[in-house]
Formats: C-alpha cells, structure tokens, sequence
C-alpha cells in the first residue's frame, strides 16, 4: 500500500514521461526548441525544467508576485538633470571629500562605487543618518538582508528538526538494511545488502551515532570515514567502485564551526551524493533494496518525505533519481510483490526491473567525476539526492565536454558565475564573456543560444518552484537595461555593469545558503538626529525587485507555516520584510514618476539602516552570549560552485559591502546619495582546500587568523569588468 501512495506523494521527482509540454514551448520566434536545432540534450534541458516547474507533491504551491497579479506597471518619466563636471552643482557637495577619479567617475556616469561600507550593509546607512548624509537605498542591502535571514531561518530547521530526524531515519534504514541482509544472505542479493548496511552505517556515523558496525563491512565504513574526515582528494569509494570527490565533505556555508550542522553536513552531503549507478546490476540491487527498506516501514518513509519536501521548498526537486521513480517500477516489475522470496526466486523480474530503470529521466547536471569521453551525466539512484537548480543545469551546458576546446587546446573546465545572467538575457554579460574568449570553446555560443531562447519563454510556475528559484526570478530585473525615464544614472552601460555585481553577489549569497542541497557542476576529468541640512535620501528604483521580494518573502512565511515550522517572532519578521520591500516599491514607483515623497517616505528611508541591523541581529544573536559585533560577524562570505576534477573549484565569494555615491534629484535638489553595493569576486582555488567562510575573511583581513594577525590577501582581483564604474584606493 505505501509503494502505490508514492505515485501521489512523489511528484515533486521527475517521472517518465513528464515534460511533454516543453516539446511545444516556442522560444518567442514562433519555433520551438527541436526546430532550432537544440537536439536531445536541449529538449533533455527543457524536459527538466518543465518537470521542475510542475511538481507541487508534498510541497505547497508558492504564490504568484504582484507583478504576475497584475499590481504593477511601471512608467518612468524622470526629468533629465545635468551634473556639472566639477559637481558645481551639486547641494550638498560639502559633506564629502571627493577629487581625481572618483570626481570624474561621479560627473560622468552619475555614481561611483568604491572603498567599504563596513563589514556589514546597515552600517553606512546608520553613519549617514547621523551625519545627516542622504541615504541611498540599493537593491543590494535588500537582497542581503533575505539572505540573512534565509539563511538563519533554514539554520535553525536544520538544527531543531532536520538533523534529529535524518539521525532517526539513518538507523531505522540502517536496521532495516542489516534484517535485510540476513533475509539475503547466501543469494545473489548478498553484497547488495551488504553495501547497504555500509551505506547507512556510514550515515549515522557521520550524524554522530554509535550503531554496531557490523563485522562484514567494518573495513569499508572504516574505509569511508577516514576519507571523509580527510577530505583531500578524489578516490575509490569502497561503497559504490567509482569515484568519489571525498572534498565536497568540508563542512563550510554557516554549517563550519557548528559541531551539530558539521555532522548534518557530511551526512546529508553522503546521501545526497553518493551515486548507486543504473548500469551495474549490482548498484540496482542496492537501489532496490534501498526502496524495499523505506517503503515497507510507513515511519522510515514518513521521516524521508518530510526532509525531503522541507529541504524541497527552500532548495527545489532532486536531479536525481530515487524512491520516488525506483518504488513504481519495482512494483510493476514484481507485480506488486516485493517480499524476500520473490527478489530471490524472481530473476525475471529483476531483469525487467532493470530495463525499466534504464528508461528512466537522466539527470541534467553532473556532480560526479568522469573521465574523458564518457558521458556527462550518469543515471543511478540516489538516497537523498541533491537538488536541479536552473543556474547549475546552464553551467553544465556551458564546461567541458559539453562546449569543446579552443583554437589553443584548451578545454573550459570551470564556468564564470556570468555564464548564468548571459544566458538569462543580460548582453553585457554575454559581451563580458565574448571579450573574456568564451566564444572561443568550440559550441559555447550555439549553447548559450539554445539555453536564451529556452529561459527567454516567461513562465510563472518554473520560477515558483521553490525559494531558490523565488530568490533568482526576484534578481531577474536587474538584468534589464535602463532606458529614458529613468534616472540618469542609471541608463548608462556602467550602472548595467553595477548591477550585474549586484546579481553576482546576491547569486553568491543563494549558492552559499544552499551549498549542502543544490548539485554542483563539475567537468569531465541608533537615537535621533538633529536636521541640519535637507539630508532626504533615494531609494533605487527598481520597482520589479521589490514586487518580486514582496512576494518571495509572503512566499516564505507562507510556506513554512503550512510545515508548522514557523514561530511568531520568525512570522513577525517576515511581515516586516514584506512592508520594507512593499514600501520600497511603492517609493521607488513614486520617483519614476517625479513625484514628491511623503514626509514619512523620506523618514523610513533616512532609517533604513535601522530596519537592516535588525535583521542583521536577529540573525547573529545566538552566536554568543556577549554583545556581538560585526566584525565577528561580517557579510563576507565564499562558495565554491563548480569542479574541475583535475585539482581546482571555481569559487564565487562576496567581500566587505562597498559605498556607492549617486547623484540622485530630490524634490528639486542635485545631491550626492550614499548607500552601500556588493563587493564580488570569483577565482579559482585547489580542490583540496575548499575555502570556509573563516578562511575567506581571514585572507581579506576582517577577522584575525589562528596567530590573532590581520593579514590581507592582495592576490586576489576583484573581476576586470567590475573596474570602469569602480574606484581603487591604494591600500586595495
């Protein structure tokens, strides 16, 4: 009975058969994707979306935003303004100390980014509200504070439900799998239970569990967790005969440092990864096994589903194929009997199982090594695989060997985290590529064109399909370029580039929150103030953002109430995202327009700094029982987000906020505003030493290292594109 209510619970996997609807998606040209020549692998690309899109299972379905309910539309006429090229003009000129460049910068392109903010984004807003300086409200603070407090959200579920409850569930699939074993002995199935019982032991090891180890698979388990608690290559698993990245097991995120979120780390990192391949008959065997022990014990399988649809709802649908795809062709090869004697007697029946599981979806997205010339994505079973994500399955499409080498030989082993705009529309970041020699890897641009065309089609349900997808449809806009209407500063090339930083760096915070659940690419081998001056502040208009937000942190609350995972205070905090992002639409609608903001709109923009720290502490505060300060807590953080199996990882990190000057008009007045922006970097790193946030913040100076020294990496650049609208002191 429990394997037929998989059919139902499960639709959150991708079935057979799924994603028909994708083969008649038009690319906006009136052709569709076959006709333009994407092939299996493009129609394979959209399939997955399409089942992304359309599996709600156990998952509540999320919202539509403002936008798509059609409370927005957006017509910006601002008044042009001139700026003086020695800012003559300029209100409040006094109030800063500007010369050289950033003057040149200021004049010509209407702002300037440069310095550090501090080492957290609510800093310079509450600096400038003391020193009456306006406020100039980014998109970036915005986005930083979800991520905060998306982060901590998730944190505290990991902690106080799911870790205890993958720690329940690895010993009951454990027990099941060593009665299995005894049922099994002296048949074909001997060793597939066997590595079953390896398989969970490991599991619940990691969890720090003390289960028997049972004699037959000490060596291997032991085998395992040495090579996980070194974690300095890639290896033989014991478990599954292929290659395992034993360095994806360094805890990092906010689970490094945490000795609970470490454990839940690596064990969930070892269900979501290791890969029970579809081609080898024994692999199968374990796989079946595997859905034998969890769907005949309603609690094991009840424990499974709710970590999977919670962990769903912030990270989105498995890649992989798992219980929800291996329980119905079992059940249909066996003819519903899945009992001991039949696995044993039926040899016919495994045989047809197995052909079924060869027809299964494939995975969009490798995360496991392979060697040249192989295929790039392996079918197989995972317990608790990890998750698509629509920025991975672009990468994927873009790295060896699915683009070739260059004229030089040279093979496109990591991606640029611009691959991921490029293909979401933005043509500076596709002009960014060209210049970079992307277009030199032989099929890059024919990919890129296939991925555009696809992710050009609008489609509400693909980008609802979890907070993951909420957070990067909600970084969309930015992608646009500015046009007449809109303020000056913000029609330049320069202020599109800035806002490519703002996706990059919000991008980072995304894959930082969820670098445990999404699969990763990898290649083949204050008090009051006293109003001196009119220091009435802008917010940045990007009213689209703002819809989107709203809703994204509506969806957020909304859903976690339904899982009962929602407390008052977490409620009340998420109601106060939703009317900052409300407000800032609304605002930012208004100065499209050339209206005047109400008193009140400038008050809630002079104290927004204040809105800000309060998310910043509600985050931090149980992180010491001192008052805690941020530089114990800084913004910075790093992720790696792609492999290259010969020895590198592409890394994807954000740096102390940095101050942006803009020359904003107020009710009339040219002034200069001041907010503060992402600091981006990405770089390649050894694969060995996968960077963790302390390490990272160590190399930038922020906080001492083990000695209690500040020591500043200077090897590291900031990206070349992010240099034209910046400004660099000498000490950078």
């Amino acid at each position: 009975m429990l394997i037929l209510s998989l059919l139902t619970a499960c639709s959150l996997q991708k079935q057979p058969g799924e994603g028909a609807a994708a083969q008649t998606e038009e690319d906006g040209t009136g052709s569709t994707l076959a006709e333009n020549g994407a092939g299996e692998e493009g129609q394979a690309f959209a399939d997955t979306v399409e089942n992304e899109k359309s599996g709600t299972g156990g998952r509540p379905a999320l919202i539509g935003s403002m936008e798509e309910s059609g409370e927005i539309s957006v017509e910006p006429c601002v008044e042009p303004y001139a700026i003086q090229p020695d800012l003559s003009n300029i209100y409040n000129l006094e109030q800063f100390y500007l010369e050289g460049e950033i003057v040149d910068k200021l004049s010509g392109n209407g702002f300037v980014v440069c310095g550090s903010a501090g080492n957290e984004f609510f800093e310079v807003y509450e600096m400038n509200r003391y020193s009456n300086i306006p406020n100039f409200v980014t998109v970036d603070s915005l986005m930083h504070t979800y991520h905060l407090y998306f982060s901590f959200l998730l944190k505290n579920i990991e902690k106080d439900y799911l870790s205890e409850s993958i720690g329940k569930l690895s010993l009951k699939m454990l027990d099941n799998s060593a009665a299995l074993y005894e049922q099994f002995k002296g048949s074909a199935w001997e060793s597939a239970a066997a590595r079953n019982v390896a398989f969970f032991s490991v599991g619940a090891k990691l969890l720090g569990e003390e289960p028997e180890v049972k004699a037959y698979v000490q060596d291997v388990v032991g085998q395992e967790l040495e090579r996980i608690k070194q974690a300095d290559g890639i290896y033989m698993s014991g478990i599954t005969g292929d290659e395992e990245d034993y360095t994806q097991y360094i805890p990092r995120g906010y689970y490094a440092g945490d000795q609970k979120l470490e454990q839940y780390f690596q064990a969930m990192m070892w269900y979501g990864r290791i890969h029970f391949t579809q081609e080898s008959e024994e692999m199968d065997r374990s796989a079946l096994l595997i859905t034998k022990a969890l769907t005949e014990d309603a609690q094991a399988y009840e424990l499974w589903e709710s970590i999977y649809a919670v962990t769903s709802f912030f990270a989105g649908a498995s890649d992989d194929l798992s219980v929800c795809e291996y329980a119905p062709a079992a059940h249909k090869a066996y003819g519903g009997d899945l009992s001991s004697e039949a696995l044993i007697s039926d040899e016919e029946a495994f045989k047809q199982f197995h052909a079924m599981t060869a027809e299964l979806p494939l995975p969009q997205i490798n995360s496991i090594p392979i060697k040249d010339g192989e295929d790039n994505v392996i079918p197989g079973f995972r317990f608790m695989g990890q998750r698509f994500t629509i920025d991975a399955a672009i990468m994927q499409k873009l790295i060896y060997s699915n683009v070739k080498e260059n004229g030089t030989g040279n093979k496109r082993m990591l991606p640029d985290v611009l691959d991921v705009p490029a293909a979401l529309g933005s043509d500076m970041a596709l002009s960014i590529l060209e210049e970079q020699g992307a277009f030199e890897y032989a099929g890059y641009e024919e990919n890129m064109e296939k991925l555009k065309s696809f992710l050009m089609q609008e489609n509400d349900a693909m980008w609802s399909a979890s907070l993951y997808a909420g957070w990067l449809n909600t970084l969309r806009p930015l992608l646009v370029p500015k046009k007449e209407g809109y303020p000056i500063f913000m029609q330049s090339e320069e202020w599109t580039k800035k806002n490519l930083e703002c996706f990059a760096g919000s991008f980072t915070e995304l894959k930082h929150d969820t670098v445990l659940y999404t699969k990763q690419v990898i290649a083949e081998m204050g008090g009051d103030y006293i109003e001196e001056i009119d220091s009435r502040g802008y917010v940045e208009p990007e009213p689209y953002v703002y819809a989107r937000f709203a809703a994204l942190a509506d969806q957020t609350a909304k859903g976690l109430k339904t899982y009962g995972m929602l407390g008052k205070e977490e409620e009340e905090n998420l109601s106060i995202l939703y009317e900052i992002a409300d407000r800032l639409w609304k605002i930012s609608n208004k100065e499209l327009k050339d209206e005047v903001l109400s008193a009140e709109e400038y008050d809630f923009i002079q104290c927004y700094g204040g809105n800000l720290e309060h998310f910043w502490y509600e985050t931090v505060k149980d992180e010491t029982t001192d008052m805690v300060s941020t530089q114990e807590c800084p913004a910075a953080v790093v992720v790696d987000i792609a492999t290259d199996p010969n020895g590198s990882v592409l890394e994807a990190a954000t740096g102390n906020p940095s101050i942006i000057y803009v020359v904003v008009k107020v009710d009339g007045k040219i002034k200069i505003a001041k907010g503060s922006v992402y600091s981006f970097y990405q770089f390649s790193w050894p694969l060995e030493e996968r960077l963790t946030d302390a390490k990272w913040r160590q190399m930038l100076g922020i906080q001492a290292d083990e000695n209690g020294n500040h020591n500043y990496d200077l090897s590291i650049p900031k990206p070349d594109w992010t240099g034209s609208y910046r400004y660099k002191y000498a000490w950078e």
